[in-house]
This record gives structure tokens, C-alpha cells and sequence, in this order.
């Protein structure tokens, strides 16, 4: 199990570590934190309280995730003594492909678009694509409903209603907006007040669900939904069936058919959130596990890959452990967005990406000067995160998300469902293995994490935020593996961020003294004054005589409820 002192915070911190005998729920919202607790204390398991606490913040965190969203999760089963993934990503429109894109985007501007062409991951920002990131061209089936149900159906105790109760009342009664959310509201509405002049009719429900007269909502101000009740209520009754093949799916084609969107019925009524086997690597003892491609969750494990073979210095805050880290997930960053993709079309294997050869290939390449990372061949030779855990031993790590922010600005009228983007993720290059198609999933950047040791559950974390996570991922791990830290001064510890080339951004909080070195070293350093972009995370772990043990992240509204 994880060494680690409960009484040592090196950093600056609002917050201890929570223990608890019963039963554990860590998120970045209090009261969907308190959902989780109600719903183990009325004799539901861990699953139980993952999905009530996955629909809660489609409501509370409207700023990051819906009812349209995706969802991936990490499911550890007491009973079976075994890890499940769940694989809750949508496919795009069966009638999408790039022509259709170009289509779209000459329509909608009145003027011919420019020749598309690829993004490259050495070209700068990590989510350059040619795709619009709103209206209906990024939005794809979502799957996140139907992650509900998989895992209330295969592992749960209650039924739906019980389930969904909480957020059918915070919805019809309302509820104040926290702090950090509040923060997000204002960029979108700029954001979508642009989208808005060239699409009225698509993304004029955003404004009348998400705003009053056109403005954001404030922190303390009470938001509330009826619309948004009602279909909660329609999805508790027919187990999210609905959203897919009833009454919910049609009003959400509907709208598409009269908005000039992409879906037609058959791709919600073929689709269903998969069972898929968790990838992991051994690192210095340890399983982390993630889930497979078409999620980067592989970036964080081929990282740790290279890194397991570098020697760290006993100093965490010192510049050469802040290098040999961000080296190590440049690399496996570069690779990822190459060859990560629908798994159908991948032409790399995942096994030879976390191949032990692979890694001393990609690790022979860090000096202790900065890289321009450019991608290998391995075949050679706006998200919320949360954690449950409860006293049977059952643990589950669930990320859920629209992408940007608010997702596509696309609000289905009269049901409060706000679309993913996930859809700008795709390539437009035809030679890329993620190029645009219809009735494909996109490379997709929410992972949830879980750490196992000897076979045991360690427990779930997670670090949301984009292409943060995999980074948060690495982070944590090498905070809790090799400086043992406990699991606040995890995620209280201050975090880089590479951002493309040769550009790093770092929290104001490192020390002075490690950003110069790094600039010395061939970094491009930004000092970031504001922190809501570095990743917002949450740890569970399970101690060797069963009490769990939890830290909460500081850089959002987060909090443990514990029993």
C-alpha cells in the first residue's frame, strides 16, 4: 500500500486527508459528493453512488458535462476481485465524414472554407484541429446515459428512480452555483455569443437554458431546470433506454432534422456503452491501469514506462524530477495522438506502445536538455472526475464529460440536454488512423485511473481537464509512488503542463529556482496566474486494514463525504 505521512503538507493547502470505515465519495462538487454518501448510507454499493453522482453533476456542473456527455470508468468488484472498464464514448453520425464538415462549415460562414488540413501535435496546441468546436458538426451520439444504466445493471443494488431522485429535485427546486463554476460561465457565453451570430436557431437554447437575459449565472445564484427534471424523470422510468431508443432520442433527431444536424434514429438505436478489458503497466511495484484506446489514458502508461527507467532525485520540487517527467509524457504524447483512435482502425498495437522495448527506445532519447518531440514507431521491432468507494471493498473511478466547457452550445429545446463536441477531436487528414468518419469514435482525451498492488485494489483517481489528464495521471502517480506523498499533498503539489513544441506551463506555485533551471534546460516556461486549467483530481485508497483514506482537489470546489 502507498507510504505516506497524514500530518506532513509540504504545500499550501485548504485541506487534510479524510478517513472513513464505510464508505468514501470524493468529487469536485460538495453536494454531489453528499448524493453519493445518502445513497451508500440507504444501502446502496459504490456503483450505486457513482451513478447517482455521475447524473448530479450533469445538473450542478452543467459548466463541464450533461446529459450529452461521454463517460469512461474504472470499476473495481469486490465480489470478483477484478477490475472493469467501461467504455461509454459515442460514435459520430453514420451521414458525418469530412465532405460533410466542409459542407457545414461553407453554410454556416456564407463563404468558402479553406482546404483543411492536419493538425500536428509538434505544431503547437494539443487540440488544434480543423473541425468547428460548436453547432452540430463536433457533437456525437453521447454515451454518458447509457453508462448509467450498464453499470446499475450489472453491478448495482437500487433501481433507476432511487438513483436519479437527487438530481430530478436539485433540477425542479434548484440549487446555488459554486465558486469555480461560476468562473467558467462568463468565457462561454462570450463563447457562444459569436457561435450564436452565425447559428441563431441551433444555439439559441443554449442561451435560454444557461443564461438569464443572455448573462451568466453568478456564484450564490440559484440555478434550476424544470425541462431538465422532466427528462431525468423519463430516463429514471425506462433504466436511460429513452435516450436511445424512445421518446428522448426523438426529440434530439428531431431537433437535428430541423437545425440542419447530422443524426438520424439508428445511431442512438444502435448504440450501447461497452465492457472492455483495463490496459495497465508495473511501475516500481504498482498496476495503474487505464482505459484502453480510443481513450489516451495509454499516454500516462507509456510515460510512466520510460520513466520507471530514470533515476528520480530524492527532491520532488527540483527542476531535474520536473524535466525527466514532462520529457517522458512529451514522448508518449506525441505517439498517442499519431496512433491512438477507434480501436477498429488503429494500425499500432496497443501491446507494442507498452512494450518494455518501446519504452527503452523512447527513453534513450531524454538528456537533460528539452526535446522537440516528434512521434516514434512502436511497431518496430470544460470534465467532472469523481470516486466512490464503500465498505464491501467495491471502488469505482468514473470521468464524465462535454469537452470544451459547455460541449458543442447545442441544447436539445424542452429536455435541458447540452451536447458533447467531442467530434473536434477527429483528424481531417484521410491518412491519419483517427480520420473523420460516420459510425466512428473519436481519440478522447477523459480517462479515469486506478492503482492495484500484488492483485489488490489500491483505489481510483483521476485528474480531469482535457489534455491535463494524462500529465495529472503521471503526476499523482510518481507523488504517490516515489515521494510518497499522502493523498492531498497529491493533489496539492504544484503541476506543469506541457502545452506542444517545446512550451511548458507551471503553476506560480514552483518554486522560482525549478523554472529557471528548466528555461536553462531549452524550455519554453510560462508561469500560469490561474490554475482552473492544471487539472482538477480526486483520491481514494483503500489502507491494508480497509479504512479509506481520500484528498480532494484544491484548485476546485471539491469535497470528501465520509462514513
Amino acid at each position: 500500500m502507498p507510504k505516506f505521512d497524514p500530518l506532513k503538507y509540504a504545500y499550501a493547502s485548504r485541506r487534510n486527508v479524510v478517513y472513513a470505515k464505510n464508505g468514501m465519495c470524493a468529487s469536485t462538487d460538495p453536494i454531489t459528493s453528499q448524493v453519493g454518501l445518502d445513497i451508500l448510507k440507504a444501502g446502496g454499493n459504490a456503483m450505486d453512488a457513482a451513478v447517482a453522482m455521475a447524473s448530479t453533476l450533469t445538473l450542478v456542473e452543467c459548466t463541464s458535462n450533461g446529459m450529452g456527455s461521454d463517460a469512461f470508468a474504472l470499476v473495481w468488484s469486490a465480489k470478483d476481485q477484478k477490475l472493469y472498464g467501461l467504455d461509454a464514448s459515442g460514435y459520430s453520425p453514420k451521414a458525418m465524414s469530412a465532405q460533410a464538415i466542409t459542407d457545414y462549415k461553407n453554410k454556416a460562414s456564407g463563404a468558402v472554407a479553406a482546404t483543411a488540413g492536419t493538425a500536428s501535435m509538434a505544431g503547437g496546441s494539443l487540440m488544434a484541429t480543423d473541425i468547428p468546436k460548436d453547432g452540430w458538426c463536433p457533437t456525437m451520439v453521447p454515451g454518458a446515459p447509457s453508462a448509467w444504466a450498464q453499470m446499475r445493471r450489472r453491478f448495482g443494488t437500487k433501481e433507476m428512480p432511487e438513483l436519479l431522485a437527487p438530481v430530478i429535485e436539485l433540477a425542479r427546486e434548484g440549487f446555488p452555483v459554486a465558486v469555480n463554476i461560476a468562473r467558467q460561465w462568463p468565457p462561454a457565453v462570450k463563447r457562444f455569443a459569436a457561435a450564436l451570430a452565425k447559428e441563431p436557431e441551433v444555439i439559441q437554447p443554449w442561451f435560454d437554458l444557461f443564461t438569464k437575459d443572455g448573462k451568466p449565472y453568478e456564484a450564490g445564484e440559484i440555478f434550476k431546470s424544470e425541462d431538465f427534471a422532466k427528462t431525468m424523470e423519463v430516463l429514471a422510468e425506462t433504466d436511460c433506454e429513452s435516450f436511445y431508443r424512445g421518446e428522448i432520442m426523438e426529440k434530439i433527431v428531431e431537433f437535428s432534422d430541423k437545425t440542419g444536424g447530422f443524426f438520424c434514429k439508428e445511431d442512438f438505436e444502435t448504440y450501447n456503452a461497452q465492457w472492455v478489458e483495463p490496459i495497465s503497466v508495473d511501475y516500481k511495484g504498482y498496476t495503474v491501469c487505464e482505459i484502453p484506446p480510443n481513450g489516451h489514458g495509454i499516454t500516462a502508461l507509456m510515460a510512466l514506462n520510460m520513466l520507471k527507467g530514470l533515476e528520480l532525485p530524492d527532491d520532488r520540487d527540483s527542476a531535474d524530477s520536473f524535466h525527466k517527467q514532462i520529457e517522458t509524457i512529451k514522448l508518449a504524447f506525441v505517439d498517442t495522438k499519431k496512433f491512438v483512435a477507434d480501436p477498429r482502425y488503429m494500425k499500432t498495437k496497443v501491446e507494442d506502445m507498452l512494450s518494455e522495448r518501446y519504452a527503452d527506445i523512447r527513453r534513450a532519447l531524454i538528456t537533460d536538455q528539452a526535446i522537440f518531440p516528434e512521434a516514434g514507431d512502436p511497431s518496430c521491432g470544460g470534465t467532472v472526475y469523481f470516486a466512490t468507494a464503500d465498505a464491501e471493498g467495491n471502488m469505482v473511478s468514473f470521468i464524465q464529460s462535454n469537452y470544451m466547457g459547455f460541449g458543442s452550445g447545442v441544447v436539445i429545446p424542452g429536455t435541458g440536454i447540452s451536447l458533447q463536441n467531442r467530434g473536434a477531436n477527429f483528424s481531417m487528414d484521410p491518412n491519419h488512423d483517427n480520420y473523420l468518419m460516420g459510425g466512428k469514435k473519436a481519440y478522447h482525451t477523459i480517462i479515469p485511473g486506478f492503482l492495484c498492488k500484488d492483485g489488490k485494489a489500491v483505489g481510483p483517481f483521476g485528474v480531469m481537464g482535457g489534455f491535463m489528464q494524462p500529465q495529472g495521471h503521471l503526476q499523482v502517480v510518481v507523488n504517490t509512488v516515489d515521494y510518497h506523498m499522502n493523498p492531498q499533498e497529491c493533489l496539492d503539489a504544484p503541476r506543469f503542463q506541457w502545452v506542444g513544441d517545446l512550451k511548458l506551463q507551471l503553476e506560480r506555485e514552483v518554486p522560482a529556482h525549478v523554472a529557471q533551471d528548466l528555461a536553462a534546460r531549452g524550455h519554453q516556461v510560462e508561469i500560469v496566474n490561474s490554475n482552473i486549467g492544471m487539472g482538477r483530481g480526486q483520491i481514494i485508497w483503500r489502507l491494508e486494514n480497509g479504512t479509506l483514506v481520500g484528498g480532494t482537489e484544491p484548485r476546485a470546489d471539491g469535497t470528501i463525504a465520509a462514513w
